[in-house]
């Protein structure tokens, strides 16, 4: 038996919001697909040359009431980054909160417009710890 990983889909509120924020991720949409009969909108968004691992973002055109406000019934997206420090300032830089610092120079989660989890991952061994991400508290959950 062959299994293949295809994409990972995602409901969002604010297509716009949400595409801004896995931009300043680095992600790119390779793929954007309408549905007029179902009112609904598939876009597909990956890392450069990773275009084979999406997340896929479903946007429904009347609204998504049905999606819960702190979407933790989903759990979280993951993504290895080069210098986890310079890509959390980045991220702070542009408005979005830190909720899990790197404190240990590995991790860190931040959420999307949607509250989608996203965890930050150091590629490699972790960087050392340093100010201000030692001392920085958790904000919120992940």
């Amino acid at each position: 038996m062959t299994i293949k990983y295809l994409h990972t889909m995602v409901r969002v509120k604010d297509l716009d919001k949400t595409m801004a924020f896995f931009e300043l991720l680095g992600l790119k949409k390779t793929r954007h697909y309408d549905s007029e009969e179902g009112r609904f909108s598939l876009i597909f968004m990956a890392p450069p040359g990773q275009e084979d691992c999406p997340v896929e973002l479903t946007y429904n055109w009347d609204g998504d009431e049905g999606l819960p406000s702190d979407s933790r019934h989903f759990g979280h997206l993951a993504y290895s980054v080069d210098n986890i420090y310079e890509t959390c300032q980045h991220l702070m830089d542009n408005r979005v909160t830190i909720n899990r610092p790197p404190r240990d120079g590995r991790m860190a989660f931040v959420r999307s417009p949607d509250n989608i989890s996203v965890e930050l991952l150091q590629t490699g061994d972790p960087l050392p710890p340093a100010e201000p991400w030692t001392s920085m508290e958790n904000k919120g959950h992940w």
